[in-house]
């Protein structure tokens, strides 16, 4: 049976690359996004067998995206595929429910066994990723930003360090401008950060926004 795919990355041209190399392999790429939001929506409309999705993306970053959409789609398997092969990284997106972890440095043929390897129920790494960091991802290390923060503040985060306005953030989110403002001095209060400049700092340390 032919896997379906929903490819999320928010570089057109990478998209159409590994687009293009996933239909050389008879997969069916059934939905594209180019931020997280957009991938959510696509894997709940379609409930793909993979979403392949990029860490770093606009609006809603990969690893918030992922955990949405295995609320969403829970038989949706999902593959990361990023420039990023820091152990925080990955850590992340294990924990998250992330099943695959392939570096786009080498996502030919990587991409393509993380893909039949997930379908099956496993977990696949890059070679380049350390194994070390399989058994940190289920330890106790120093709190992340996960812990310390609600989903919905962490997507409160993203948004400010992206420069979204309180009036955008309540758009983007659906929610009311006070609801808003109050999820944003929330995230100050339990950061204790109390300026967006340091919060744009935190959010590219924790590897919500790319630098």
């Amino acid at each position: 049976m032919t896997i379906r795919i929903v490819l999320a990355d928010d570089h057109q041209l990478i998209r159409q690359g590994v687009r293009a190399l996933l239909e050389r392999e008879h997969f069916h790429v059934v939905g594209e996004a180019s931020n997280g939001r957009d991938a959510v929506d696509q894997v709940t409309a379609l409930h793909p067998d993979v979403a392949v999705v990029d860490i770093g993306m606009p609006m809603l970053n990969g690893v918030d995206a992922a955990q949405q959409i295995l609320r969403a789609s829970p038989t949706t398997k999902i593959v990361a595929l990023t420039m990023h092969a820091e152990d925080s990284y990955v850590m992340s997106a294990l924990r998250a429910g992330v099943r695959g972890y392939v570096l786009k440095t080498q996502a030919g043929s990587d991409l393509i066994e993380a893909i039949l390897q997930v379908s099956r129920g496993m977990t696949y790494l890059s070679p380049a990723i350390s194994t070390v960091v399989v058994d940190a991802s289920i330890g106790k290390g120093p709190a992340a930003v996960s812990d310390r923060l609600s989903q919905r503040e962490r997507e409160v985060l993203q948004l400010v360090a992206e420069g979204k306005t309180t009036k955008e953030i309540a758009r983007v989110l659906g929610v009311g401008v006070k609801t808003a403002d109050s999820h944003r001095t929330a995230v100050m209060r339990k950061l204790d950060i109390h300026q967006t400049a340091g919060l744009v700092r935190y959010a590219i340390r924790e590897g919500l926004i790319e630098a």
